[in-house]
């Protein structure tokens, strides 16, 4: 079965280029390219959409609210943010809004389709500099002397989160109760202080619990 790809991006060699390594691959059909907010709203109105590719720089968005409408407009909608530049700001922007796949157009093709493939699973990814700069902003919250407040059980459980899996899949995967995977989350977002699962990715990362690789795009 084809994913249906809405384009949002003003440079039309950027799309040009898009659409034809799209559609080279097979499996996916761009429905639409639209520059504006206005023919964006549209077109995710009037179709079915597996992935919105968008460089937010570019289209005429009031703030990061809009992006935001759109995810709980269309919650089956995953959203790639492929641009040129991003700034700390930019980046806990997107985290709160629940972005996690953010790349820059300078990624090679197979780096292109590695981000698609994640953003469609509902796996992160970030270009490499990205990942540097949220371990910056997230020096303090995510110290690898932590590590040793999570059981093995629970550092188990991180590992899973991280491979985008749901508490019901966790539970199936590790034959327990979906009460118990519960329990297992609050205790050890409480321990990591963390509040979601993006920042509990970083700190998995930045502790060495899973590797890096898997999400340096």
């Amino acid at each position: 079965m084809p994913y249906n790809i809405v384009i949002a991006d003003s440079q039309f060699l950027i799309t040009e280029s898009l659409k034809i390594l799209l559609k080279d691959e097979g499996q996916f059909i761009v429905k639409q390219v639209v520059c504006n907010k206005y023919d964006l709203l549209k077109s995710l109105s009037n179709e079915t959409i597996s992935l919105l590719i968008v460089d937010f720089s570019l289209i005429d968005f009031e703030s990061f609210s809009d992006l935001k409408e759109i995810k709980k407009e269309y919650p089956q909608i995953h959203i790639l943010i492929l641009t040129n530049t991003v700034s700390k700001n930019d980046l806990i922007e997107f985290n709160n809004i629940g972005i996690k796949n953010i790349i820059f157009k300078t990624v090679d093709k197979d780096e292109l389709f590695a981000a698609i493939e994640a953003a469609l699973k509902g796996k992160p990814s970030y270009s490499g500099d990205l990942l540097d700069m949220l371990f910056e902003l997230n020096e303090k919250k995510f110290s690898t002397d932590e590590t040793g407040q999570l059981t093995p059980s629970e550092i188990e459980i991180v590992r899973l989160v991280a491979e985008g899996l749901t508490t019901k899949e966790i539970a199936v995967r590790k034959h327990i109760s979906f009460h118990t995977v519960t329990t297992h989350r609050k205790n050890i977002f409480r321990k990591l202080g963390v509040t979601n699962a993006s920042e509990l990715l970083m700190y998995a990362i930045k502790a060495g619990i899973i590797d890096t690789i898997e999400y340096h795009i």
